[in-house]
């Protein structure tokens, strides 16, 4: 089964709009290291949300 391109797309504009990184750069992570930063930004966004 492969992964849906849609949601491809998703994690790597969510990862490239926060942290800037290079379109290439996001394509060559792994699946779950691309999940694990889509987690992590979740996170800072969540925690910035509830303390302003």
């Amino acid at each position: 089964m492969t992964y849906a391109v849609d949601r491809l797309h998703e994690e790597v504009a969510y990862i490239a709009y926060h942290f800037h990184w290079p379109r290439s750069e996001i394509l060559g992570l792994v699946h779950h290291e691309r999940r694990r930063w889509v987690q992590e930004i979740a996170g800072i966004n969540t925690r910035i949300n509830e303390s302003g």
